[in-house]
C-alpha cells in the first residue's frame, strides 16, 4: 500500500554540495546549461569547465540528483533529468534547474518519473509565479508536495518497468528527432545553394566570406541598406503601456522563422502622427533585434489592419530588385552559420543592431524573385514535413506521459504488463 509524504521528507531540495566546495580552482567539473538537459540519450553532459569558472551565479549538484527545470516552457516539457556520470560526480549549470537529492526512502528513478507525470507537471504550472514568458515553479512547491510512496520494493519495479518501456518509446522519439534534424539541414542546404547560386571554384567570384565563399561571377555584393530600408520599433514604457490609444504591436516574442504568431498580442499607445514610422504593412520583414532568437525573421501577412512592432524588432521593407524574402533567407543561413555569434555579446544577450542589419554585405543575384520562390516553395515542402513529424513527436510524447502516470499511480500492475506493445499505433 502506498502512503502520502511530502517531499521535503524523502528528499533534500536545492540543497548544498559540500563535493562541490571540496575541488580546488583549476578542477574541472561538468558543466550543464539548458540546452543541454534532456531526458533520455539527449542529455548532453560533455561540457566541462573549472571550478573557478562557475564558483558564482551557477546552480550545483551531483551524481544521483534529480535535475527539474524549473522555467517555462521547458518545466511543462517534462525534461526532468536523473543525472549520472558527471566528471568527478560533480556539475555545475544553469540556474533555471531546482535540485532534488533523493533519501533512503524513495527510489531516485521512481522520484524521476513521479516528476515527470499528468499531475505533477499540472500542478506545478498551476504554482508558477512571474511574467508571462518568464514563470518559475517555486521550490516551496517542491517542498511541499505530496508523493504517493508504495515500499521501496515496488518502487524498484515500477522503476524497473518504466525504464524497459520507456527506452522502446525514447528509441522511437529519437529517430523523430533525426528526421527532424535531417530536414533542418536539407533546408539550409537548399539556402546555401540559393545564395551562392551554385558558384564553384572554377566559376565563381571570391566573396572573403568563409561560410559562404563563392558567387556567380555577374552578381554583386552589396550592404543591407543599399536595397532595404530598416526601422527599429517603438520603446515601451509605463506612459506608453497606459496611454488612451491602444494598439497591438509585435515583439520578438511574436516573431519566429518563416512565421507570426498573433495568439498573444500586447498593446501599447501610438501617438496619431506615428502610425508612419511604427506601423506594419503586408510584406515587411520582422527581425528579431536580441535575445536567443536574435536575427529570426518572417513576413508580415496583414492579417490584424492596423499593427505595430516594438523596439525588439527590425522592420525592413523592400527599396530595391531584391525582395525581403531573400534578406530573410540570408539571415537564416548567417545565423546558422555563427555570424551574429561573433558580432553579439556573447557573455550577456546578442544583439542585432539597426546599423550591423544595415551595414552587412549580401550577395545580390541577377533574379532574385525567382531564386525567391523557387527556394520558398522548397521550405514550404519540408515545413509541411516537419510538422508532421512533430505532432508525431507529441503523440509518442503524451503516450510516454501517460504510460508513467498510470504505473507510478499504480493504476495497472507492472508485474503483469511488462508484455504491452506500448507503442501501439505510433509508426516507426
Amino acid at each position: 500500500m502506498s502512503h502520502a509524504v511530502r517531499l521535503r521528507h524523502l528528499a533534500q531540495i536545492n540543497p548544498s554540495t559540500p563535493a562541490f566546495d571540496a575541488l580546488l580552482d583549476e578542477d574541472e567539473l561538468t558543466f550543464l546549461p539548458m540546452e543541454a538537459v534532456w531526458p533520455g540519450s539527449r542529455l548532453d553532459i560533455s561540457q566541462r569547465r573549472t571550478k573557478s569558472s562557475v564558483t558564482t551565479g551557477y546552480t550545483r549538484f551531483q551524481d544521483g540528483d534529480v535535475l527539474i527545470p524549473k522555467i517555462t516552457p521547458t518545466f511543462e516539457a517534462g525534461r526532468s533529468v536523473l543525472i549520472q556520470g558527471l566528471y568527478g560526480g560533480v556539475g555545475a549549470g544553469t540556474t533555471e534547474i531546482h535540485v532534488v537529492r533523493p533519501g533512503n526512502e524513495i527510489d531516485p528513478r521512481f522520484l524521476l518519473y513521479t516528476v515527470n507525470t499528468h499531475s505533477f507537471l499540472k500542478l506545478g504550472k498551476a504554482e508558477m509565479y512571474g511574467v508571462a514568458g518568464q514563470q518559475r515553479v517555486p521550490d516551496e512547491f517542491l517542498r511541499d508536495l505530496r508523493v504517493q510512496l508504495p515500499p521501496l520494493e515496488e518502487q524498484r519495479r515500477i522503476a524497473d518497468y518504466l525504464d524497459t518501456e520507456t527506452a522502446r518509446i525514447d528509441r522511437l522519439a529519437m529517430k523523430r528527432h533525426e528526421q527532424i534534424a535531417a530536414l533542418s539541414e536539407r533546408e539550409l542546404a537548399i539556402i546555401g545553394n540559393a545564395l551562392s547560386g551554385g558558384a564553384t571554384r572554377i566559376d565563381g567570384q571570391p566573396t572573403g566570406w568563409p561560410w559562404l565563399p563563392r558567387i556567380p561571377a555577374n552578381w554583386k555584393i552589396g550592404p543591407v541598406y543599399a536595397y532595404f530600408s530598416t526601422e527599429l520599433g517603438k520603446m515601451l514604457n509605463a506612459d506608453r503601456a497606459t496611454g488612451q490609444n491602444q494598439q497591438p504591436y509585435l515583439r520578438n516574442a511574436n516573431v519566429h522563422w518563416y512565421e507570426i504568431n498573433t495568439s498573444d498580442m500586447a498593446t501599447m499607445h501610438f501617438e496619431l502622427g506615428e502610425e508612419k514610422r511604427y506601423s506594419v504593412h503586408r510584406g515587411d520583414l520582422l527581425v528579431c533585434e536580441g535575445g536567443a532568437g536574435v536575427a529570426e525573421a518572417a513576413v508580415w501577412d496583414g492579417r490584424i489592419k492596423e499593427c505595430y512592432f516594438q523596439k525588439s524588432l527590425h522592420r525592413v521593407r523592400q527599396a530595391g530588385p531584391l525582395p525581403v524574402e531573400w534578406l530573410m533567407y540570408w539571415l537564416r543561413f548567417a545565423k546558422s552559420c555563427g555570424v551574429f555569434n561573433a558580432d553579439g555579446n556573447i557573455a550577456t544577450i546578442p544583439h542585432l543592431t539597426g546599423e550591423q542589419l544595415r551595414q552587412y554585405r549580401i550577395p545580390v543575384p541577377l533574379d532574385g524573385q525567382t531564386i525567391v520562390a523557387n527556394v520558398s516553395r522548397a521550405i514550404r515542402d519540408i515545413s509541411t514535413l516537419r510538422n508532421r513529424l512533430r505532432q508525431a513527436q507529441k503523440l509518442v510524447a503524451e503516450r510516454r506521459r501517460a504510460l508513467i502516470t498510470a504505473a507510478v499511480s499504480g493504476q495497472f500492475d507492472v508485474t503483469t504488463a511488462s508484455r504491452r506493445n506500448v507503442t501501439e499505433g505510433v509508426s516507426a
